[in-house]
């Protein structure tokens, strides 16, 4: 098979777009989490600087994951991109007004010494980490259930929900997935960096975090066996241009599960989420701050990957009509645009992760509250 051709590109930018994806969870994540944890890790002032100046250098930087995203969806699969922020247009408002809440307390938090001014600027630095968190877990959980949207003749999408029919039980279950996910691996990257009390706390946080992470990924994987999945009825061509009504596509129980029976080697998605959870609750009780760290990192890595093999071919499945779902076949830009795109990943990827590399490097170090306190440029 030549690796340029369209189906080989197709699965290509798949892969590729769970990689950012991830990327953004495990880069992205523990800054959220450690925003989340704020109010309960750190209870004085100075330990609330030690915490925001943690992450106060870097979570700049880690966003660009999240632009990455959103950029390769834009371009690679422009039909995704099309429903999901079509679709989730209030949702998606919800998470950037969180997210502007980030670099707004960043900076307004410490110009004012007043105690009220400094919790308000922290409650919304928690909000900041919560709410996105809590929001792309919602936004999988709907993505298994799929979302009610539909193509006409024309190809001209028409969502038919509402922000608040996003919120079953199902879908929430894997919002608070997201939440102990990042909570668990802000709480270990915080007790890596931070020390004295707030890295005990973190610590505790941590534990605590892996603990429900096991126990709500099991829930969820024992309700997703139990969905209405989706499936592709009859052959579909792999290399014929994107159109989402020309396959024939029914809903069956169980359906989620079928790649695993089929590819046994996916099993290693849920295997890490669950192995690493464990392992980084394990350590982070041990005090091996580095290895809890790398282990919450491969659970973030197998959970979110979960979510991705569990769905294949599919990547938005329509729940108003299964025959306008998306897949890795028919929602793809054109093979030129694939390619061209493919080697200018090749090209600056590594530049990104080599920058990456130097950056953390450079800012290696536990953060002190004698540090801040000296400090006239910190957070």
């Amino acid at each position: 098979m030549d690796f340029f051709d369209y189906p080989t590109l197709r699965v290509i930018w798949w892969l590729l777009l769970g990689v950012l994806l991830i990327g953004f969870a495990v880069m992205d994540g523990f800054d959220l989490g450690v925003g989340l944890l704020l109010p309960f890790v750190a209870r004085t002032d100075g330990e609330r600087r030690v915490t925001i100046n943690s992450v106060g250098p870097v979570w700049e930087g880690n966003q660009v994951w999240l632009i990455l995203g959103a950029g390769a969806i834009f371009a690679a699969w422009p039909a995704i991109y099309a429903v999901a922020f079509s679709g989730f247009y209030l949702a998606m408002f919800v998470v950037l007004c969180s997210l502007i809440l980030r670099p707004v307390g960043f900076k307004y938090r410490s110009k004012l010494e007043g105690r009220r001014w400094r919790a308000i600027w922290d409650w919304m630095l928690f909000l900041g980490g919560f709410v996105p968190a809590l929001i792309f877990g919602v936004a999988v959980g709907n993505a298994l259930l799929g979302a009610p949207f539909a193509f006409d003749n024309t190809l001209r999408m028409a969502y038919h929900g509402s922000f608040f029919d996003l919120l079953s039980p199902f879908a929430v279950l894997c919002g608070l997935v997201s939440v102990v996910m990042l909570a668990m691996h802000g709480g270990n990257y915080l007790a890596a960096k931070a020390d004295g009390p707030v890295a005990g706390r973190a610590r505790t946080a941590a534990i605590l975090a892996a603990f429900l992470l096991v126990l709500l990924f099991a829930a969820g994987g024992v309700w997703t066996a139990n969905l209405e999945g989706y499936r592709i009825s009859g052959a579909l061509a792999h290399d014929a241009a994107s159109n989402p009504l020309g396959k024939t596509v029914v809903r069956e129980t169980g359906t989620w599960l079928a790649n695993y029976r089929s590819m046994p080697w996916m099993m290693a998605a849920p295997a890490l989420g669950f192995v690493g959870a464990v392992l980084a609750g394990v350590a982070a009780w041990r005090h091996y701050e580095r290895s809890a760290f790398l282990a919450s990192s491969v659970s973030v890595f197998g959970v979110v990957a979960t979510a991705g093999v569990s769905m294949f071919p599919f990547i938005l499945p329509s729940s108003f009509d299964p025959v306008s779902s998306l897949t890795v076949w028919d929602a793809s830009s054109s093979r030129t645009t694939l390619l061209i795109m493919l080697i200018m990943v090749v090209m600056l990827l590594p530049v990104v992760l080599g920058y990456t590399a130097f950056i953390y490097r450079v800012l290696r170090g536990k953060v002190t509250e004698r540090q801040v306190e000296a400090d006239h440029h910190s957070y």
